[in-house]
């Protein structure tokens, strides 16, 4: 299993349909830096977000820069900017991230970014979640993702679970 740093949005989301829980299944360390950690805690954050990073499970790691934030990063949010710097520095292996602009960023800096709903694919894999449900419930929030490729992945997914079977 490997280390993986959050930014904010992705954790929004799984923390939102009650999936926040695949990642320490998934991944050898979960990592925040402070910006992530203090824009899940914002006001304008949902509630139940809040509540989960006012008492963060025990998986989850925040961890402070040692470096200044590049300045190349300063169009992007604080919590993005820290995110990618946070894994450039210890050298994580992945970027959990939705952003266009940061992935874009991140992947030229030579990190290996996955999203929301390449985590809740890995997590249906293995069998940690049930696909279908988890992009119900992100449909009932406000994550925008094109419907194809969703389509796309709930037909993988039904195509894996056959393999599986047989």
């Amino acid at each position: 299993m490997q280390a993986i740093v959050a930014d904010t949005t992705p954790l929004n989301y799984l923390v939102l349909i009650q999936a926040a829980d695949i990642l320490p299944n998934l991944y050898r360390r979960v990592l925040i830096p402070p910006a992530v950690k203090a824009e899940l805690a914002h006001a304008n954050t949902p509630g139940i977000v809040r509540a989960w990073i006012s008492q963060p499970p025990q998986w989850l790691e925040v961890v402070s820069l040692k470096l200044p934030v590049d300045s190349a990063l300063a169009h992007l949010d604080a919590g993005e900017r820290e995110a990618i710097s946070l894994a450039s520095e210890l050298q994580a292996t992945l970027l959990l991230m939705d952003e266009r602009d940061g992935v874009t960023i991140a992947r030229h800096r030579g990190l290996k970014v996955v999203g929301t709903l390449a985590a809740l694919d890995l997590a249906a894999a293995h069998g940690l979640v049930e696909l279908q449900t988890m992009f119900e419930r992100l449909r009932a929030t406000t994550f925008r993702s094109p419907v194809r490729l969703m389509v796309s992945m709930l037909e993988q997914d039904a195509e894996r679970k056959k393999r599986q079977e047989g």
